[in-house]
């Protein structure tokens, strides 16, 4: 009997693929407007302020020189409202998101940060700040897409960046396939500041129905592993049960911190996913 190979190809080089990736977006967020109401828009920021260390790309003007002259770093003084208005992002990035089950789909790491470049285009329309996990600044204004899109790569791997606000709004987008542990540390983590956030699980179409039939090789993205199903038809209700199972512990561990969790598969629309999300993201 033949065996049947899944295949594991890899997407092509992030930074030849980032200006139709932005150029998209933009199209995806213009889309989603439309459902869109009620967003807050910038505005005057409550009395209460903290110190936070000076950014590269924050304004001289916002250093408090007072505070700075009690040590030998540089302070920014930051209301309450502005770390509100700050979104930081997250976009999985290892091997694993270069997959996808059929060549007329989009990887899952293409399909995750087009919806991340999208997130950061209405947001920007509705005059917020976006940070990146693991940069030292934050961007704003419309004309900050492209920019931030680069900085892409130079992203954190692991979403943890203990410059993110407190009170800030958090989005992880990537898989989550990996042991639940490792995410809920992730999400207890940013809880712990008052970071309030959502994950949304980005699949390939496969990754849930496991369509195959026969004898079947899968092969590991990220290792030499593989192993070999004589009859794959045979695990399918075992595999939709343990993947049904990961998804509760995925849900359970983000209401926990008080977190929301969402899914959205590749072969999907993407307008669908990025709306509920950003209605996610409205001011309670």
């Amino acid at each position: 009997m033949p065996v049947t190979t899944v295949p594991v190809p890899w997407a092509e080089a992030l930074g030849a693929s980032l200006p139709p990736l932005v150029v998209q977006a933009e199209r995806v967020a213009q889309t989603v407007m439309q459902g869109v109401h009620g967003r807050r828009r910038p505005g005057q920021g409550d009395a209460f302020w903290q110190f936070r260390p000076y950014l590269p790309g924050d304004a001289a003007a916002r250093v408090d020189w007072r505070q700075s002259a009690k040590s030998d770093r540089l302070f920014v003084r930051e209301t309450e409202w502005e770390a509100a208005q700050t979104v930081a992002l997250w976009c999985q990035s290892g091997p694993e998101m270069d997959w996808r089950s059929d060549r007329m789909l989009p990887t899952k790491r293409t399909r995750a940060e087009l919806l991340l470049l999208a997130l950061t285009s209405l947001l920007f329309r509705g005059g917020e700040r976006v940070r990146l996990f693991g940069l030292p600044r934050a961007f704003a204004g419309r004309g900050a897409l492209p920019v931030l899109a680069q900085s892409l790569p130079r992203a954190a791997a692991v979403a943890e960046d203990g410059r993110i606000p407190r009170h800030a709004r958090a989005v992880l987008i990537g898989d989550f396939l990996a042991p639940l542990e490792q995410t809920r540390k992730v999400v207890a983590q940013l809880a712990a500041r008052a970071v309030r956030g959502h994950l949304l699980q980005v699949l390939d179409p496969a990754e849930e129905t496991l369509p195959f039939t026969g004898r079947v090789r899968f092969e590991g993205v990220a290792t030499p592993d593989h192993a070999l199903v004589p009859r794959v038809e045979g695990v399918r209700a075992l595999y939709e049960e343990r993947l049904a199972r990961h998804r509760d512990g995925l849900r359970a561990l983000a209401a926990a911190s008080g977190w929301s969790f969402a899914t959205h598969r590749t072969d999907h629309p993407p307008e669908a996913a990025l709306l509920a999300l950003h209605r996610r993201l409205a001011p309670d």
